[in-house]
Parts: C-alpha cells; structure tokens; sequence
C-alpha cells in the first residue's frame, strides 16, 4: 500500500509505548458508544466489532459481514469496509486514553468480501506526533492469517472531550462515560 504523506509518520514521531494500566493482551475492549454504528451492541444494523488488546498499542476485532453490510449482491459494501477499518483504528487509539478523531483514512481494496464472511482486523500505530497520530490497519478473510481483503492508513487527531460535547450529545456522553471516560 502507498501511503499518502499525510498518513505517513513524519521524521521525529515517536512510537507508543503501552500505558501503566494498559489492558493486558486478550483483554475485551468495551464500546466505547452503545449506539456506536462501528461498534455499538445497541445499533440494529451496526458493525459490532468487538476489539481485544494485543500488546498496549494494537488491537484485533471481527467483523461478521451481514446482509444489511452489502452493496453488490453477496459482497459487503465498499463504505462499510471503509467504516470497519475506520472502528478499529479507533479502537486501537483508546489504548492512548485520550480522545482522537479520524482526521483522514486511505482504504485500498485487494479482495471481495463476500457476506456471511468473517474478517479478522488488526490496527496499530506507526508514530505519534504532537496532536497527531498515524495508523494503519488490515482485514483478513477467514482466519487471522488469512488472505488480505483490506488495508487502510489513518491520521487521528487528539481533541479534548470538549469536541464531543460542542459538536454531538454531550448528555449522553456524560450518561454512558461517566466524566467523559475515553476508555470503558
């Protein structure tokens, strides 16, 4: 995959080391939304990608492509695979336990993912750099090693909690994160 420069860690980003409390690797990362589309247990048509720690700084999920994630007949939609890399990249930006938004993502396709499939996810980070975080992450049909259908490149951008209460519900922010909570 080439990655544009706005993806790609500038010289001088540092790699994330874990953080003292970090789950331990296999550890379930919760929602972080229950009405999240990505992976919120609550949304009807949603992702519900389940994230697990690996190591302090990445994190694997699946994602079980359903009827209502396809675009061609029998194959899972471009933006939903979009939405699926985006989720877990953002799952992997919790380990930090701060707030981020997506800033860009670069999707490349290498294979149709059928529907009823499973596709093992795996995201990490390539450097931080003040605000900015740099990422990427894949999706494997089948198995953790199985072939890879997607890939994808991510600049996240840390804001304050403030961000999600100026621009979105901030009573159910404080209804679901308890004092804004970034990692469950």
């Amino acid at each position: 995959m080439t990655r544009s420069t706005i993806t790609t860690p500038p010289p001088g980003a540092t790699l994330p080391e874990p953080l003292p409390g970090a789950p331990a690797p296999g550890t379930p990362l919760g929602s972080h939304y229950s009405r999240c589309f990505g992976c919120g247990e609550q949304h009807p048509t949603g992702l519900h990608l389940a994230a697990t720690a690996s190591d302090g700084v990445s994190v694997t999920a699946e994602f079980v492509v359903g009827e209502v994630h396809q675009g061609a007949p029998g194959l899972a939609h471009g933006g939903v695979l979009a939405a699926a890399m985006d989720e877990v990249i953002g799952m992997s930006i919790w380990l930090f336990q701060r707030p981020y938004v997506t800033g860009r993502l670069e999707t490349d396709y290498l294979a149709p993912v059928p529907v009823g499939s499973t596709l093992h996810l795996r995201a990490w980070c390539t450097g931080v750099s003040g605000r900015k975080a740099y990422l990427e992450a894949e999706g494997r049909i089948g198995a953790p090693d199985g072939p890879v259908a997607v890939r994808a490149a991510a600049l996240f951008i840390e804001v304050g909690m403030e961000h999600f209460a100026e621009h979105g519900d901030a009573q159910a922010i404080l209804d679901e994160h308890h004092d804004y909570e970034v990692n469950p």
